[in-house]
């Protein structure tokens, strides 16, 4: 396998459909809209965060990451992440961010941190409120106040959008179906 970075529009906007569908399911209400709106509007566009592929010899995709620059632009969040074929594909996306990016997990629990380490992420800190913070080799910070925030997305604003302006609720959800119909068999 190899990692690909999905740059062209049309593909990015399958693949972060695809990945919002995975992550959060058919019983997520408006959360997986809201995230592909605002990812693809703000961050993708801003160039705050990047796409990225798990592809096979064929190139096939197998899984999917989303990466979030913070904001002195020097480390990447791993915000979602699927697999989309072979099982243990993301857990091979992840390991090879890992490596090769200023990467930052965020684990809720000790399953989660449990599954980041089996990635490779080695380096831990304590955040606030119980919450565990994995770095990859390559990030710079070595303490907590070292880390600043991740850029992010207002997504009560789009809610609110999507609330007063049917039109632009509309359009957001026909480019997201549209996205999940036009998923790329290939890279």
């Amino acid at each position: 396998m190899k990692v690909i970075q999905i740059d062209q529009k049309a593909q990015q906007d399958a693949c972060l459909a695809r990945l919002c569908a995975e992550v959060y399911g058919q019983s997520a209400g408006l959360t997986p809209l809201v995230v592909f709106t605002g990812t693809r509007n703000v961050l993708l566009a801003e160039e705050a965060a990047r796409l990225v592929a798990a592809v096979d010899g064929e190139g096939k995709p197998q899984a999917l990451a989303l990466l979030v620059l913070d904001e002195e632009g020097e480390g990447m969040a791993l915000t979602h992440a699927c697999d989309l074929e072979a099982p243990q594909a993301k857990v091979w996306l992840i390991s090879e961010l890992a490596l090769k990016a200023p990467l930052r997990v965020d684990a809720g629990d000790a399953e989660q941190e449990a599954f980041y380490q089996q990635c490779g992420i080695k380096r831990w800190l304590d955040g606030a409120e119980g919450q565990r913070i994995g770095l990859g080799a390559r990030h710079p910070a070595n303490t907590v106040e070292e880390l600043t925030a991740t850029v992010a997305i207002d997504e009560a604003l789009i809610l609110r959008r999507f609330k007063h302006d049917p039109a632009a609720f509309d359009q957001a959800k026909q480019l997201f179906v549209d996205g999940l119909a036009h998923f790329p068999e290939a890279f």
